[in-house]
């Protein structure tokens, strides 16, 4: 998928978007593509929301528990709602994912760095959803008490 013509940094990755994501769109993330892979980034992103405060409930096809937190194979599996769909998976299935999030009732959806489908952009943000696209959460949460 092209992202040429698109300016992530700006219209994808608004600021004031981010903010309101991490701090006050809710605790529980769904992080789909975590697993219990200690060498794949969603592992060490979940790590760091957790110490920000955040629920984090795996979303991968074994469902396996990871960070104490049991997984589901789907969103749609998930029992309780869910705040933010944070996305670890190829900018070509992100999309679906991202139906799935406004299907489940999420307030957020979060494309990790190197996600990015313009058009689920659009979508989510026509269902009313915020969005990031990507930006590593993990890195914004650093930043978030910085200037602007």
């Amino acid at each position: 998928m092209t992202t040429e013509g698109t300016d992530t940094n700006s219209t994808h990755a608004d600021p004031a978007t981010i903010r309101r994501i991490l701090r006050e769109t809710g605790n529980t993330w769904a992080v789909v593509g975590l697993s219990g892979n200690r060498s794949r980034a969603a592992y060490g992103v979940a790590e760091v929301l957790r110490r920000f405060g955040k629920r984090v409930v795996p979303v991968h096809p074994k469902a396996e528990s990871v960070h104490g937190e049991q997984g589901y194979a789907s969103l749609a599996d998930i029992p309780f709602p869910v705040d933010v769909v944070d996305v670890f998976v190829n900018s070509e299935l992100a999309g679906a994912v991202a139906d799935e999030a406004v299907a489940v009732g999420a307030k957020a959806v979060w494309f990790q760095l190197g996600v990015v489908d313009p058009d689920a952009f659009g979508r989510t943000r026509a269902a009313g959803l915020d969005m990031v696209m990507d930006r590593c959460p993990a890195i914004e949460i650093p930043r978030l008490d910085r200037v602007v």
